[in-house]
């Protein structure tokens, strides 16, 4: 996965989430656990393209960035 594919995973997950708080009012327990779902997928996403532009920037291989365990990347201070 290049940077262009990460960015273009976290548009559309944002998408989704902005598309699902449009209807606030409306939320039932399976919409707020989409949103939260969609919160950690992006966690990840954006974790994944900080790791890749550090590696980078660093003269290391982006491509050795992995993709972390949720519980690691929400335990991140933002």
């Amino acid at each position: 996965m290049n940077e262009q594919d990460i960015l273009g995973r976290i548009h559309e997950l944002v998408e989704e989430e902005h598309k699902l708080r449009e209807t606030a009012a409306e939320h039932g327990d399976d919409e707020r656990a989409r949103i939260a779902e969609l919160e950690r997928h992006l966690d990840q996403a954006w974790d994944l393209l900080r790791q890749r532009r550090a590696k980078q920037q660093y003269g290391q291989d982006p491509g050795e960035a992995t993709d972390r365990p949720e519980s690691q990347v929400e335990g991140y201070l933002q």
